[in-house]
């Protein structure tokens, strides 16, 4: 037990790493929090720091929800059976996700998760039967809603909704559903502000061109 409670604290410290506050400092010598949307996430980091650092952030970003749940699941696994292996994956997840969202680094106010959440789902997908076509077909629902929008909030919202329905339709255990439940009311929580302002119809679209500038 003692192995597996220090593996959500690595998990939640892993998520709290924040990328684009950090690029944001070092290569351009500024706040991200204080320009652009923000936020403190891939797509703020895009629309100030350019397209190659918005990228970059992305894939850090991705890449620490994808180590908790795989390679931190791992080794705990290999050294505890305390814990029933989804069940583990799945609490390293939302502690990985939780860290990005509410950063002990920058006094609990972090990002949105949805690239960290990304992370996650694909770590699943690489040890969980059928997660694979669940993270497949969220990606393409995010990817086709950007595509028609350009909105990345709505994007996030909208395939953050379909998580759990994707879960029941393939017939995912319950565990794995409450999952996908709280990663949606997650998402839905962390874009209270979009939501308003797609109400309003003031929500900025996302054009690569300007992130170029």
């Amino acid at each position: 037990m003692p192995l597996i409670i220090l593996a959500i604290i690595v998990s939640y410290l892993l998520g709290s790493i924040p990328t684009a506050y950090i690029f944001g400092r070092v290569l351009k010598g500024i706040d991200i929090r204080k320009l652009g949307s923000g936020n403190v996430g891939a797509t703020n980091a895009l629309r100030v720091l350019g397209i190659g650092p918005g990228i970059t952030v992305l894939v850090l970003d991705i890449l620490k929800g994808f180590v908790a749940v795989f390679f931190l699941g791992d080794f705990v696994l290999a050294r505890s059976f305390e814990i029933p292996k989804e069940a583990l994956r799945l609490i390293l997840g939302l502690s990985c996700i939780s860290g990005h969202n509410w950063t002990v680094f920058l006094r609990f106010k972090g990002g949105k998760g949805i690239s960290t959440t990304c992370g996650v789902l694909l770590g699943l997908a690489a040890r969980i039967k059928g997660m694979y076509i669940i993270f497949g077909l969220v990606i393409l629902t995010w990817l086709l809603i950007f595509i028609f929008t350009r909105i990345v909030s709505l994007a996030s919202v909208l395939s953050g909704l379909t998580l759990p329905i994707y879960m029941i339709l393939l017939k995912q255990s319950n565990i794995i559903l409450s999952f996908g439940i709280a990663i949606t009311i997650f998402i839905i929580l962390r874009h209270k502000s979009n939501l308003i302002r797609l109400l309003k119809g003031k929500e900025p679209r996302l054009h690569f061109k300007k992130a170029l500038s």
